[in-house]
């Protein structure tokens, strides 16, 4: 008589240093790429003819990509399991930088980017909703804040190793087959190594599970999800839309503040990789913050910090040292940044179901990266309609006004759990 399932169920105990290789490894790999692109974007739009604008657009359908891709990543997880979903992604990403690559013009270009976008969006996905079922709670904010810290590992080493390749080969292109290399070692580690669900019990359930209840749960799709789930995704979802919207608005106006006063492609590279360090450092201790003493207490001053410093940018650059500035300023939003390190992916892990999160952290990304999505080409609109210094400003007002959001939403919604 064959054992039942749950005998059959692994019974290992978690720790983060037993997932480290096999969940951390392939994000740290594809990040790498992705980093190692992202500060260049505006640059090869410019090569290509693209005014300030357009190269500000180019670089936002990355944050595109990403909302798009929001929408069917939810099923495509719960149908494929995570492992799956991250190497199929791994293999579109190759194919959209090669379509990068073949681009004669900005527009064949965006499309690339936007292809990258959408894959990057199913890569998360898929290890956030790992991470959120495996892991427990006593763990949890440090599980994702480690998750986001491998993000912000990879786009610190990426831009660096993009500075060295760029200087060595003379060509921005060098950086894209880069990228290339790092999306098929990613999906080489996930073929070669254990999967990590098969390691790992999921967690048992304090009620009976109903199939019919999670068969129409997994058929709902994203925006039923996004109904059902109105209610905190129109509060606390708006506050986490902004910070979305102010990381990403870190990444497309800093590359494109460089663009506009004089930085070479190279040099570009380094500042950012450099801030990428300072961003990296921060996460562990980001994580830490949030397991004591509550989620809240890395949110406000990250989305304070990330305001104040769009706000301190808008005033620099028609000065005599406007380099020095940037310098500055890019190592404060990284600072700021790296403080809320893990905060969406903890937040939407605590508020989804913890037998199938993938429906709801969908529709969690989505709200967020919806806010990703809009910053880029509303940085792009008001660069086109007035300047970047203005774009800059108008980022720093939203970004203090998430602050204040999410301090009066986190404590109803997302109060420190008990452990």
């Amino acid at each position: 008589m064959s054992p039942p399932e749950s005998a059959r169920e692994p019974e290992r105990p978690f720790s983060l240093r037993s997932v480290a290789l096999v969940a951390f490894l392939p994000t740290l790999l594809f990040s790498i790429g992705e980093g190692a692109i992202i500060p260049l974007i505006p640059l090869v739009a410019d090569d290509l003819g693209a005014t300030l604008a357009l190269a500000g657009f180019i670089a936002a359908m990355i944050m595109v990509g990403e909302l798009i891709g929001d929408i069917p990543s939810g099923w495509v997880v719960s149908r494929i399991g995570e492992r799956n979903a991250m190497i199929w992604s791994s293999a579109l990403t190759v194919g959209a930088v090669l379509i990068c690559l073949s681009a004669q013009n900005p527009w064949v270009l965006g499309v690339g980017i936007f292809l990258i976008g959408v894959a990057t969006a199913v890569f998360s996905l898929a290890r956030h909703a790992f991470m959120t079922v495996y892991v427990p709670l006593v763990y949890r904010a440090r599980a994702l804040s480690t998750l986001g810290g491998v993000f912000r590992a990879g786009w610190f080493i990426g831009p660096l190793l993009s500075a060295g390749l760029i200087y060595l080969t003379g060509s921005t292109q060098s950086v894209f087959w880069m990228f290339i290399v790092c999306s098929a070692a990613a999906a080489t580690v996930l073929l070669l190594l254990p999967d990590p669900s098969s390691t790992f019990a999921r967690p048992s359930r304090s009620e009976p599970a109903d199939p019919v209840a999670e068969a129409s749960a997994q058929a709902s799709g994203l925006f039923q999800t996004i109904w059902s789930h109105r209610g905190v995704l129109t509060r606390l979802g708006t506050g986490t839309a902004l910070v979305g919207a102010m990381r990403a608005s870190r990444t497309v106006i800093l590359p494109l503040w460089a663009v506009s006063i004089g930085i070479s492609a190279p040099e570009t590279a380094l500042i950012i990789g450099i801030a990428g360090g300072i961003d990296f450092a921060l996460f562990y201790a980001s994580g830490q913050i949030m397991d004591r003493f509550g989620r809240i207490w890395t949110a406000v001053p990250s989305l304070i910090g990330l305001g104040a410093g769009h706000l301190v940018l808008a005033t620099t650059h028609d000065l005599a040292s406007n380099v020095e500035w940037f310098i500055a300023v890019a190592m404060f939003l990284a600072l700021a940044n790296g403080i809320g390190s893990g905060l969406i992916m903890t937040l939407g892990a605590d508020l989804a179901p913890r037998h199938d999160p993938a429906q709801f952290l969908g529709a969690w990304r989505f709200t967020a990266d919806f806010g990703s999505a809009l910053a880029p080409l509303g940085v792009a609109g008001i660069t086109a309609l007035a300047s970047l210094s203005l774009a800059s400003g108008v980022m720093g007002v939203l970004g203090l006004c998430g602050a204040v959001i999410l301090g009066r939403y986190i404590p109803r919604y997302a109060p420190h759990p008990r452990r």
